[in-house]
């Protein structure tokens, strides 16, 4: 339950802290006090958006904290699955800062307004002055029966594998579409891919070809060029091993008794090696080189052939294009494996959307078994609360198609007197009508829901009188399982609670400021005395405020 709420610098509060106990807590105050404020503010902790309009005073942050007893609610999970710390007694805190940035604080722990919205949707429910105005709403009616059906968990399941179902149907169409796009592609794909197939290109093989054209280009030159060396180094003639072989034989003569001479033919010796073997790679080469024209073609033509693929598809290399080959391979391969992609997708598909159709049937037929038992429950209720010629029927039409929470379309059909024809809610009924039908279906689902508390800001518009009295009766029922905070004008539901706060405006500081007092027992009679007569209490109201007060 909400044990302590604490305003910081918010709209017309400075700073007001309220301890609310169990059962049922009533706030009365007059027109323009603040008590929406209060729901204003408690909107921020449910994970509302919010901006620097908020803020009384511009240069100061707005703080908002609640301190929730959530012991017994099995809310343990919940906690481990976010990374919080669980305590029975936790902490929600909102804070604005005076540039409308918003932080916001499980105990103490920094975390998402989505991780405090699923949060306080499980303990807490606030019901708005316009709030009557969702009885129209086919959602909320569908969540009005799934709760009194006991089916909200078949639907949450349901719901979560119907959002799988529709992202696999939606990647199923970017599929097709993809493939009707790449089957236009694939002719062009598919020629430029044999184009470079049938070019059998290698890596390194740029590099080979541009060297052999070298060779070939200047096969003439390179051939005179070794055949002049081999000749300088070995002819018959002259030559330059003839030369060094006739020095070694020479100092060969001297070297008995010359020295020097040993080492020096030593060294010519090393000289006369070196260049044999020289002359012999040279006649190698020689014999190697060729002078083809039909060859030099060949290589200019594949070189050629080779800068032309490069260009057309702006790369720089061989191994690029080697690459986009790869890359044109699997764009092909992929286009022709789109039809069993899609095939496979499709018998997902219809797979997932069979087993939603068996889910779906399972909770209409619940559905269906169940709205009899909502219908004789609402009519009882209304019948309670002055309107014994009501009618309520729940409508339930299955669509065959896949909906969020099923195929039934659900709508509430009423009609307040008899011979009246039932129609839908937004058509026939009153704001008074639409108070009392809302309060019978909210005291429903607080039976199905287990939630700590539940606010009520003034659902008792458009009533009065033992109307009221009643509708005080059955708020008061529900107070007995659980804390009850309401927001009322009325005296004949004030008088029913247990604890009574009275908000008001205090105009003696500078700035009108919101305030809020928990009252003590005369204080309460006098206040609903006030509510009775107005600002003149007259000894008639404090009797009848009395009556009521002992009658509850």
């Amino acid at each position: 339950m909400l044990k302590h709420l604490h305003i910081q610098n918010y709209a017309l509060i400075n700073h007001l802290d309220i301890e609310f106990n169990k059962g049922l807590n009533i706030i009365t105050g007059e027109t323009g006090a603040g008590k929406s404020i209060l729901i204003g503010a408690l909107g921020l902790i449910l994970g509302q958006r919010t901006d620097t309009s908020v803020l009384k005073d511009k240069h100061k942050s707005c703080i908002v904290e609640a301190l929730f007893e959530v012991g017994g609610y099995n809310l343990q999970p919940f906690f481990e699955e976010n990374d919080l710390d669980y305590y029975d007694s936790t902490i929600i805190r909102r804070q604005i800062n005076e540039a409308g940035k918003s932080r916001a604080f499980i105990n103490e722990i920094p975390v998402n307004l989505s991780v405090i919205k699923d949060l306080v949707g499980r303990i807490i429910d606030i019901h708005s002055q316009h709030e009557s105005l969702l009885l129209a709403d086919s959602s909320f009616q569908l969540t009005v029966l799934d709760s009194f059906a006991g089916t909200t968990s078949m639907v949450n399941s349901y719901s979560q594998n119907y959002n799988i179902y529709k992202s696999l149907k939606v990647e199923l169409e970017n599929l097709k579409q993809k493939e009707q796009q790449a089957k236009a592609d694939f002719d062009y794909l598919q020629f430029q891919l044999n184009q470079l197939i049938e070019a059998k290109l290698t890596e390194g093989e740029q590099e080979e070809l541009e060297e052999e054209q070298q060779k070939l280009s200047h096969a003439e030159e390179i051939k005179f060029a070794l055949q002049m060396a081999a000749n300088l180094l070995n002819s018959e003639e002259a030559s330059i091993l003839g030369m060094l072989k006739e020095s070694i034989s020479s100092l060969s003569k001297i070297s008995e008794f010359f020295q020097p001479a040993a080492e020096l033919v030593s060294r010519l010796e090393s000289c006369r090696l070196e260049l044999k073997d020289i002359s012999q790679e040279t006649d190698s080469h020689f014999e190697k080189i060729a002078i083809d024209p039909e060859r030099l073609q060949w290589v200019n033509s594949r070189i050629d052939t080779l800068f032309s693929l490069q260009q057309k598809h702006r790369v720089s290399s061989v191994n690029e294009l080697i690459s986009l080959r790869e890359k044109l391979q699997e764009d092909v391969d992929k286009i022709a494996n789109f039809d069993t992609l899609i095939a496979k997708k499709s018998e997902q598909l219809n797979t997932m959307e069979a087993e939603l159709l068996k889910k779906a049937k399972a909770i209409g037929e619940e559905r269906i078994k169940k709205s009899p038992d909502l219908e004789v429950e609402i009519q009882k209720m209304l019948k309670e609360l002055g309107m014994p010629f009501a009618s309520f029927k729940v409508s339930i039409i299955e669509t065959g198609n896949l909906l969020p929470t099923g195929t039934d379309r659900v709508s509430f059909l009423f009609s307040a007197n008899k011979q009246i024809s039932m129609q839908e809610i937004s058509k026939v009924a009153s704001g008074g009508e639409l108070s009392r039908l809302m309060l019978s279906l909210k005291s429903l689902m607080v039976r199905t829901r287990e939630l700590p508390t539940i606010i009520f800001d003034e659902i008792d518009t458009g009533v009065s009188g033992e109307v009221a009295d009643k509708m005080g009766n059955i708020i008061n029922r529900i107070a007995t399982k659980m804390q009850v905070i309401n927001i009322t004008h009325l005296p004949q539901i004030a008088c029913k609670g247990q604890n009574h706060y009275l908000v008001y405006k205090d105009n003696e500081t500078e700035t009108s400021i919101t305030r809020i007092k928990k009252l003590s027992s005369e204080e309460r009679l006098v206040e609903i005395a006030k509510m009775l007569s107005g600002e003149k209490i007259t000894d008639a109201a404090i009797e009848n405020a009395k009556h009521l007060l002992t009658s509850r």
